[in-house]
């Protein structure tokens, strides 16, 4: 049996948090699932027992920030799940921390070696809460106490940048610092800062978010004409992409898994 629900942040965080969910599975068999990039940061508790991660070729940290990655991981439960995740838009988890969201790159980073005793007393309290309300009051408390006196207008430009890459499929970095009125050289420093990827990674991700929004929302495998909505240049490059984020081409993907965006969807 498995609990799965998705809950919404409180109003004066949604700017920052798409939302939280909640995995609890009651079997101890071992299932496996292929994990890709979602252009979001998460902080992740495993309450239960941890997933090994074959990226890593070890078992996830037991409570951790995740950064922003372009390689796909199996991940594979090693007992009963109860795990609690925050999403947080793809530019906001700056707003909680100082240092660079960039430093969170292509890892996985276990709270205790954030150096933090705040967010290891909140780690401590959700892993031995059984509630799952009352974790999901406990984090959002935390969050709005660690909320800091961070660059407001540097996100205000980060997130006009990130819109542009939403709405325009084509978009190049030199568009992109044209809206954030910066050098190509200031906004990939400013951009890897508070997304924690460079702004060529992350349009690669997004367009091949974007396509698997489309395939969610739609049965064809016209892949010409899915690739030119995406923004690839054509259909050999949407299939190197897909490979290179999910290592599967489109039809192979199509046949093992049910396509779904996380960063296009609204699960709520």
């Amino acid at each position: 049996m498995e609990k799965f629900n998705v809950i919404n942040p409180s109003l004066l965080l949604a700017p920052f948090v798409k939302y939280y969910w909640v995995l609890e599975t009651e079997g101890d068999s071992v299932v496996t699932e292929r994990t890709i990039s979602t252009g979001c940061m998460s902080l992740v508790f495993h309450r239960g027992s941890r997933l090994f991660s074959s990226f890593e070729n070890d078992m996830q940290p037991q409570s951790f920030i995740s950064g922003q990655t372009k390689f796909y991981t199996d991940v594979t439960s090693t007992g009963k799940i109860n795990m609690i995740v925050v999403v947080f838009q793809p530019y906001a988890l700056k707003a909680f921390f100082p240092m660079s969201m960039y430093e969170f790159h292509e890892k996985n980073i276990a709270l205790d070696d954030i150096g933090d005793s705040a967010l290891n007393d909140l780690k401590k309290r959700v892993l031995d809460t059984v509630d799952d309300n009352q974790c999901i009051s406990m984090i959002e408390s935390y969050l709005l106490n660690r909320l800091h006196s961070f660059d407001e207008y540097n996100m205000k430009r980060i997130d006009a940048v990130v819109k542009g890459i939403n709405q325009q499929p084509m978009i190049s970095v030199t568009d992109l610092s044209q809206i954030a009125c910066l050098s190509d050289k200031q906004l990939n420093r400013v951009f890897a800062e508070y997304v924690g990827s460079m702004p060529k990674e992350f349009i690669r991700i997004v367009r091949l978010q974007r396509a698997l929004y489309l395939l969610q929302n739609s049965a064809t495998e016209n892949f010409t004409q899915l690739a030119y909505e995406c923004g690839f240049y054509d259909q050999a490059h949407l299939i190197k992409e897909f490979k290179a984020f999910s290592g599967y081409t489109p039809k192979e993907y199509l046949l093992v898994c049910d396509p779904y965006s996380d960063y296009f969807s609204d699960p709520l």
